[in-house]
């Protein structure tokens, strides 16, 4: 019975800290996923300005500007 007891008492205590160890991985991850949402909706208000700028540019100045500026390796 001793022995019984002995392996009871040491599994609870394994299965607790198995539980301690995933409460702080989720923690972790929860706190991780916040700031993805936070960086997201930066990026999404930051998206919905510069759409906002460039359908207000007027399509003859862009083309003037187009022609006044050297080309980039880019295009």
């Amino acid at each position: 019975m001793v022995v019984l007891a002995a392996y009871r008492t040491s599994a609870a205590k394994v299965w607790r800290e198995e539980a301690e160890a995933q409460k702080t991985r989720a923690d972790r991850l929860e706190a991780s996923l916040k700031e993805i949402n936070t960086r997201l909706s930066r990026i999404e208000i930051e998206n919905e300005r510069l759409v906002h700028l460039l359908t207000s540019l007027d399509p003859t100045k862009l083309a003037v500007i187009r022609l006044t500026t050297p080309p980039s390796e880019d295009d």
